[in-house]
């Protein structure tokens, strides 16, 4: 869901997949992590539980798992209470919040399992969490964090095969005199975004008041609410009204993409995730994908970005305020091991630029017969 899940609007939705859920408290529960870090957590949880019994006709079993810091008790009966649960429900708050605190306590190898036994409702933050990627949008919008995803749950592509970001708020206005759709990054921002994505990646974008029920025996997603489904890659988007099915095979032909550019798609994408890691200063995780890119088949274009990346990353080995054991020493130590490979595979052009490149940087690579030791000059 979009948005909206404790409106008039959902309440038809929600009672459709909870008439198959069995009635007892076991079977029905919901997540209070995506707020967990608020202030009115309890009363958030007040009112949810008071919206499914009033609304929605269903009594529904509170899982508190508030932050990853919850006692192994705690952490013990959350995971119990989501083994047993055969429909799950977690909403707003904040995904960055959620993803840790699941991953941390382990809750997050369950979470998707629910959907063998029965449904989960992901809405506002949660659903932000079910892609391989996930927007960060605290960080982002609030904080002004240079556009970069999290790995999400994943739980999208696991059962259904579509490797997606989910962004609720697709159609957000809130801003008024500014762009505010797409989950309140706008335009500009959901653009460098899409640019980090691999190519076989796409966005799947629900309006507020408007869901997508994904069915895993029928292979179907049936948009509801008030709003559309907007499935895009690039500049390619199509919408789908509330009202529409769409085969899976459908979803996936609709965000293709062409095979003669799927290569060089992915060359981009990663290279501009390299620099956007080194622009907040991600220096070892921008060495570790930029090691990731080194393949003796690369193209000549590719060659040539890399060789950038890789001068860039020198410039930062110089700057003085950097720490010199913290960020130096790995970065370096990586950029070695890319150096040895370039040696091992008959690429001296590549081996020598990341020497020479160091060098202008005062660092000096010193090569003995088994060894490669590096020193920072004075």
């Amino acid at each position: 869901m979009g948005s909206g899940e404790t409106s008039p609007t959902m309440v038809t939705p929600h009672q459709k997949i909870l008439a198959n859920v069995p009635a007892d408290m076991h079977s029905a529960v919901f997540l209070d992590t995506p707020f967990g870090f608020q202030e009115n957590a309890d009363d958030l949880s007040a009112r949810i539980s008071d919206f499914f019994k009033n609304s929605v006709g269903r009594d529904i079993q509170l899982v508190t798992m508030r932050s990853d810091t919850q006692s192994e008790a705690t952490v013990a009966r959350a995971i119990s209470a989501i083994k047993q649960a055969k429909w799950l429900f977690a909403g707003p708050g904040s995904p960055t919040y959620a993803l840790s605190t699941w991953q941390n306590t382990g809750l997050a190898e369950h979470v998707g399992d629910v959907l063998t036994r029965g449904s989960a409702v992901f809405a506002s933050a949660a659903a932000l969490t079910l892609g391989s990627y996930t927007v960060p949008v605290y960080e982002i919008y609030k904080v002004g964090q240079n556009p970069f995803w999290l790995s999400g749950l994943n739980i999208l592509e696991k059962y259904t095969g579509l490797k997606a970001a989910v962004i609720p708020h697709f159609d957000n206005t809130e801003g008024a005199n500014h762009d505010t759709r797409f989950c309140y990054l706008g335009e500009t921002r959901l653009a460098l975004l899409e640019q980090l994505l691999p190519a076989d990646t796409f966005i799947l974008g629900i309006d507020e008041h408007t869901g997508v029920s994904f069915d895993i025996d029928e292979k179907t997603a049936t948009v509801f609410g008030r709003g559309v489904l907007t499935l895009r890659k690039g500049d390619n988007s199509r919408t789908f009204k509330s009202g529409s099915v769409i085969t899976w095979d459908e979803i996936a032909a609709a965000v293709a993409v062409p095979r003669s550019t799927t290569t060089a798609s992915n060359n981009e994408s990663s290279i501009a995730m390299v620099s956007a890691l080194l622009d907040s200063g991600k220096v070892p995780e921008a060495v570790s994908a930029l090691l990731e890119l080194d393949t003796p088949e690369r193209d000549q274009s590719l060659r040539r970005e890399i060789h950038a990346v890789v001068l860039q990353i020198g410039e930062l080995a110089a700057t003085p305020k950097v720490d010199l054991d913290q960020i130096i020493s790995p970065f370096v130590e990586m950029l070695l091991q890319l150096r040895q490979s370039a040696r091992s595979e008959g690429r001296w052009a590549d081996a020598d630029l990341i020497r020479d490149s160091l060098l202008t940087q005062n660092i000096a690579i010193k090569d003995s017969s088994d060894t490669t030791n590096w020193e920072l000059l004075n």
